[in-house]
């Protein structure tokens, strides 16, 4: 059973060296799931539930085999009834995790990410979002829409929807700070920062008692 106090994120290097043949920390399952898979994605999907599962153990002190992880490749990882909600999100050689009580997205993106700012705003924000963003200098938007992104990105993992069904219909008031779906009226916590070279977003309840961990960030 979870015994987590306030919701934990995770921020770090998703691939662990300390960690030669993984078959020991995965479950036979995680390791037949990582054998189907091309190489590199095999590599990544294993390198992420070792890390998942590490950090578990750790919030839980238990053996990390011993963590009731279910985490399919290319689904959102979860927890056996009582164990608390998860989110992983990984770009490049970065790796964000989350764990809480209640249920929680986040999400993770280069800071010097390639953006066509523009073009994004235009095509999936709400009007009235754009007309915020459209004074703004090139960077100063373009930091904006990053920000912006990866905060939609984290609420949609939080719901358990999708970018197709849902990116549309979220706004986010840079103003207000406020984060709102326009369709159902929802506007939960959420958290943003910058962190090295990441820009990091989590969205869920309770995020005011957030606790960040950074471990071997790049």
């Amino acid at each position: 059973m979870t015994s987590l106090l306030a919701p934990r994120i995770w921020l770090g290097c998703l691939v662990d060296h300390q960690v030669g043949v993984p078959a020991p920390q995965l479950s036979p399952q995680e390791w037949a799931w990582g054998e189907s898979l091309a190489p590199l994605r095999r590599h990544t999907y294993w390198q992420s539930r070792i890390r998942l599962r590490r950090w578990l153990a750790g919030l839980f002190s238990c053996d990390p085999l011993a963590v009731p992880l279910v985490s399919p490749p290319g689904q959102p990882p979860r927890l056996g009834d009582g164990w608390g909600w998860l989110s992983l999100s990984h770009s490049g050689d970065g790796l964000l995790m989350g764990c809480s009580a209640e249920p929680i997205g986040v999400d993770l993106e280069l800071g010097a990410r390639p953006l066509a700012a523009d073009g994004l705003m235009r095509r999936f924000f709400p009007a009235a979002e754009v007309r915020q963003l459209e004074p703004l200098a090139l960077e100063a938007r373009r930091q904006a829409v990053l920000t912006s992104w990866v905060l939609k990105e984290a609420a949609i993992k939080w719901r358990r929807s999708s970018l197709a069904a849902d990116l549309t219909h979220w706004c986010l008031d840079h103003r207000a700070g406020r984060l709102t779906h326009g369709e159902l009226g929802l506007q939960p916590d959420w958290r943003c920062g910058t962190a090295g070279r990441w820009r990091w977003a989590a969205v869920g309840g309770g995020l005011a008692r957030m606790q960040l961990d950074r471990d071997d960030l790049l």
